[in-house]
């Protein structure tokens, strides 16, 4: 039997925007020379790095660390993230994370810029056209877009986290759950 690798601990972004009218978040592409989910469409995100700090203070870090790193986009501070959700990888792959998605509203003049190193585009997309557009999903972002895809507009979205939206932890069994 295979070692079980632990998995490192690892946050992301869902950013939103579209007040009252409309729901999009930014999803960004991993370059097609990455170790890991190469050439997938994700939110901005990654492993927490030992200056980030330990515990949901060093993920919160880690969050905002990832977006301001792939996107260019800075948030105020951790009170901005409010968590979403928490996946964590089948323990038959040999890359394991343990992620815990955040949700924030994205600030008004957010224009993103990707890296160029690891991320090598960036797009602002409503949750249901990214499930239409053909692009590159990972599991977690597919079942996170189709929960998005419920809510009609990023406010609604936020009243709905903020009044106490149930934060749930998803174990896929192998990389072949759907």
């Amino acid at each position: 039997m295979p070692e079980v690798v632990e998995p490192r601990p690892a946050a992301t972004v869902i950013l939103v925007r579209g007040g009252r009218e409309r729901l999009e978040l930014l999803l960004v592409e991993r370059t097609p020379r990455a170790s890991f989910v190469a050439g997938a469409w994700v939110f901005p995100g990654g492993a927490l790095e030992p200056r980030d700090g330990a515990g949901e203070a060093g993920l919160r870090a880690a969050a905002l660390r990832e977006l301001r790193e792939e996107a260019a986009i800075a948030l105020p501070d951790s009170d901005a993230l409010a968590l979403f959700s928490r996946w964590i990888t089948p323990p038959d792959l040999p890359i394991r994370f343990d992620t815990w998605f955040f949700l924030a509203r994205a600030p008004a003049d957010a224009q993103p810029r990707p890296d160029g190193g690891e991320i090598v585009a960036a797009r602002w997309l409503e949750p249901a056209a990214a499930l239409d557009a053909g692009l590159k999903l990972v599991h977690p972002t597919v079942m996170t877009l189709r929960q998005l895809a419920e809510h009609d507009s990023a406010e609604q979205l936020l009243e709905h986290v903020a009044a106490g939206h149930e934060v749930r932890t998803f174990r896929p069994r192998d990389r072949h759950d759907g």
